[in-house]
């Protein structure tokens, strides 16, 4: 391990703590998450499958940018 590989593992934690800080704060403003438009979710009488789609696919491109401007510095 090398100080660049400290670094990240900072960063990664710093980035944990902070969605767990706003999840804490504002867990009641944050219903629509996973409630989008393109989310499947099927409930019947025995059975509930639910897929994420469109939140994952957001949470992905989220993810992309936070990681690209942290690779720039």
């Amino acid at each position: 391990m090398n100080s660049e590989t400290g670094k990240y593992i900072i960063a990664i934690g710093a980035g944990v703590m902070l969605i767990g800080i706003l999840i804490y704060f504002f867990h009641d403003k944050l219903h629509w998450i996973g409630r989008l438009p393109g989310d499947i979710r099927i409930e019947k009488e025995n059975f509930r499958f639910y897929f994420p789609l469109t939140t994952m696919l957001l949470l992905s491109v989220l993810i992309t940018i936070v990681v690209r401007i942290i690779r720039r510095f």
